[in-house]
């Protein structure tokens, strides 16, 4: 497979991962903003916190819903937004349309330029139909990867990109709570902070998996283990790990080479089965997230080595 195709498939998923994520962390941003007092506490700027581009904001200046629609949904000036994302994402797809079945290309073109008519007061009115309309987009076109795609190293590289997106989005939501809490540690285990934590799961779609797995009980270091540990989640860190750790070995095959990437994602599954039930939160989960995130980016640069991307 040439290198550009790869390329193409890889950022495709990651795009179309980053677009969801962003509609997640808005769902959590309002799930946050509803609780008494977050005027004061400013739960906009930590969702934009979260995704590494606060200094778009002065310090000190209150982050509000609309500023946070604008930038994070329909500012094509931020690399991240969902519309940024879902346009670059079909932008790869033109570019590797011979490596997607039909399925796939309807999923990324249909109604691709819908977010082009909204401004962020219609935007704020009606978010959430558009989160529901981004997640269902994603949703269509993984459905489509997975039912119909050849299982060749282009599959591969495409859930590669996936899987390593998807740590990073469950890695950031995470730290929204870290953040939000920060100011206020003397809110540990009151109902708000309970709401918060369980306002995680469902950013998450894991409220019904972590039900099954922990019953009716809601700690933050379940939870905490829950979407860090879990191997049977498909959003926890561990499990999107173990796809990488999968889907590069794959590759290495294809290839007949090994590179720094296999390292990496070796050592990065390995640090996370070191850790025992309750540590991650005992340790701190700030410092868990942010080796997570310097990981997973470090990662994406050795994958890039590796294949030649441009």
């Amino acid at each position: 497979m040439l290198s550009r195709t790869a390329e193409n498939l890889f950022w495709m998923a990651r795009y179309m991962e980053r677009a969801e994520a962003t509609a997640r962390l808005l769902t959590m941003g309002q799930r946050m903003a509803i609780l008494p007092g977050a005027h004061h506490r400013d739960e906009w700027r930590s969702v934009v916190r979260a995704t590494g581009a606060l200094n778009h904001f002065p310090e000190g200046a209150q982050v509000t819903e609309s500023d946070a629609i604008a930038f994070l949904m329909l500012d094509l000036d931020n690399p991240s937004s969902i519309r940024s994302s879902l346009l670059k994402a079909r932008a790869n797809a033109k570019s590797a349309r011979t490596m997607l079945t039909q399925d796939m290309w309807e999923a990324l073109n249909e109604g691709w330029r819908k977010l082009d008519s909204y401004d962020v007061a219609e935007a704020r009115q009606q978010l959430p139909a558009l989160i529901d309309w981004v997640k269902t987009r994603v949703m269509t076109f993984r459905g489509a990867a997975h039912s119909g795609q050849l299982r060749n190293e282009g599959h591969d590289f495409l859930r590669a990109g996936s899987a390593l997106e998807r740590a990073q989005m469950t890695l950031r939501l995470l730290d929204i709570k870290y953040y939000v809490l920060l100011p206020e540690t003397e809110v540990v285990g009151g109902n708000r902070d309970h709401y918060q934590w369980t306002s995680v799961l469902y950013a998450l779609s894991g409220a019904r998996a972590f039900h099954h797995v922990y019953g009716g009980t809601y700690t933050p270091w379940q939870i905490t283990d829950f979407l860090m540990l879990n191997r049977l989640f498909p959003r926890s860190v561990a499990y999107c790990y173990d796809q990488l750790a999968y889907r590069l070995n794959r590759l290495a095959g294809w290839h007949d080479a090994r590179a720094a990437c296999h390292d990496t994602v070796r050592e990065m599954v390995a640090d996370l089965e070191k850790l025992d039930s309750g540590e991650i939160f005992r340790a701190g989960l700030h410092e868990t997230v942010q080796n997570g995130l310097m990981s997973t980016n470090r990662l994406g640069v050795e994958i890039a080595q590796a294949y030649h991307f441009g």
